[in-house]
């Protein structure tokens, strides 16, 4: 897309634009959008407001992407075991996951509603709280997944190699879930506040932190000790963590639209329930969700741990493809959430349409370059041959969900800035376990198609996703919540 090329006009009405010429606003937009604005996103013409949110937040995606894909191709290297070994963790860590996008969702969505409102106070403390959850939360599940790490991979079906040398890069990883759940979160705030920008250096920040110390501690490369799938872990960990003081110092300082200072940091009980309950019904959206993908990876494994890497490898590539997709959604749930907070649930509406018509251009165009070079895109992280026919496979299937999922992924975002955390859950529960769980076994299992039933049945779950998300939608429903 091509947003209105103009430029903040240099008057003390921060919120009034002046024209640029037109060789100069993409490019204007794009440096704005990077380095972030105090404009006022609810005032703001609309396909402008999309570009300056939407562009930070598929970079921010990308990097969060990146983690994962940076430890598959460093580990990809030490064989189809250690990669199976990162793709049950991730497996694992699901629940984290969900913890940290359930009350995302509801901090995104308070945030937004108190921006909206002119409420500056309000949004700061009710950041405060969204923090103080994730803290108690995370610390609870990570005593749990560092002791049970063992089962939870042998009930996953992992081989006795992932059980005996896999496992401490289980435990590392879920010891650090405070720090996986403190940046979803505190970026969600960021987010919601209007302060993609924010958001996406803080990725840069873990990121680049990640990729610098993630092949010195797998190979032992330099004074560093060789730690094998161990050390990805590790340099995944400590590059987390420091994205997460990050986070905290800009919060703290307050140069965006969210300043926390000490005043705001007491206990609301009133704010923590609502978010409670906001965040409850969107973690159980996120668990039924991602659970789905626990489910896959153990009928998957059911087939060898050949189909189980070239699936958790194609998985990460369509993952790393999805993120315009997860980018311009939070920018719909953002722009809806401040929109309704402004009273203006039109204007709101119009940039979901809107988010939802740019996703289905852009998923289409990266669907049909990796159904094309399915093949070739596998070998970059593995070299075992098996491995990549049967990644190849996966990928070509899973590029079907670009076009069907385009308005589904965006709208269900919609749905959580709105505060109609139920609908969606909803959603998910009918098209993942009631549809796609069910379909994957039978046409694995009962049909004898092996581990290509369980990728056919992706694309399946999400075209219903995406059908019934616009249905919904356009009911309205959604317009009655009070956040």
């Amino acid at each position: 897309m091509r947003p209105a090329p103009m430029e903040e006009s240099p008057s003390a009405d921060r919120d009034v634009e002046a024209p640029a010429p037109a060789s100069q606003g993409l490019w204007t937009l794009v440096k704005q959008a990077l380095h972030g604005t105090e404009l006022d996103l609810t005032r703001l013409p609309i396909r402008r407001a999309i570009f300056l949110l939407a562009v930070p937040m598929v970079l921010e995606m990308l990097m969060e992407s990146v983690f994962s894909v940076v430890d598959v191709f460093f580990v990809g290297r030490l064989g189809a075991e250690a990669v199976a070994t990162v793709g049950l963790t991730e497996s694992i860590l699901v629940i984290i996951y969900a913890a940290g996008m359930g009350l995302s969702i509801g901090a995104t969505a308070m945030v937004a509603r108190r921006i909206g409102e002119k409420d500056a106070e309000r949004a700061a403390r009710t950041a405060v709280q969204a923090i103080g959850l994730g803290v108690v939360i995370s610390l609870a599940l990570a005593v749990a997944g560092i002791v049970f790490a063992r089962p939870l991979l042998a009930a996953l079906g992992g081989s006795p190699w992932v059980l005996e040398h896999g496992v401490g890069y289980t435990r590392v990883m879920m010891g650090g879930v405070v720090s996986i759940l403190l940046l979803f979160l505190i970026n969600a705030i960021f987010r919601g506040a209007g302060d993609a920008a924010i958001a996406m250096r803080v990725l840069g920040l873990a990121n680049g932190i990640n990729v610098l110390l993630a092949p010195c501690l797998i190979f032992g490369l330099g004074p560093f000790p060789e730690m094998g799938v161990v050390g990805a872990a590790w340099a995944t960990t400590l590059g987390r963590s420091a994205g997460v003081l990050y986070q905290l110092f800009r919060l703290m300082q307050g140069n965006g639209r969210l300043q926390v200072r000490r005043e705001h940091v007491a206990l609301e009980p009133t704010t923590m329930l609502a978010m409670l309950r906001l965040s409850g019904a969107g973690m159980v959206q996120a668990l039924v969700n991602t659970s789905s993908w626990v489910v896959l990876v153990r009928l998957v494994s059911s087939f060898g741990s050949t189909a189980l890497a070239g699936y958790t490898i194609a998985m990460r590539i369509l993952l790393f493809a999805l993120l315009p997709a997860w980018g311009l959604g939070n920018a719909a749930s953002t722009l809806l959430g401040q929109s309704m907070g402004a009273g203006d649930v039109e204007r709101g509406q119009r940039a979901v349409w809107m988010a939802g018509r740019y996703n289905l251009f852009v998923l289409s165009s990266i669907g049909l370059v990796f159904f094309v070079f399915a093949t070739p895109l596998l070998g970059a992280f593995t070299t075992d041959a098996a491995v990549v026919v049967s990644g190849a496979r996966a990928l070509r299937i899973f590029c079907l969900c670009f076009v069907s999922c385009a308005y589904g992924m965006v709208i269900t975002s919609a749905f959580n800035g709105a505060g109609d955390t139920r609908t969606p859950t909803l959603i998910d529960l009918g098209c993942f376990w009631a549809l796609e769980l069910p379909l994957a076994w039978v046409l694995s299992r009962p049909l004898g198609m092996g581990e290509v039933g369980v990728f056919l049945a992706v694309p399946v779950a999400f075209a219903v996703m995406s059908v019934s998300s616009i249905l919904l939608f356009r009911r309205g429903h959604w317009k009655t919540r009070v956040v």
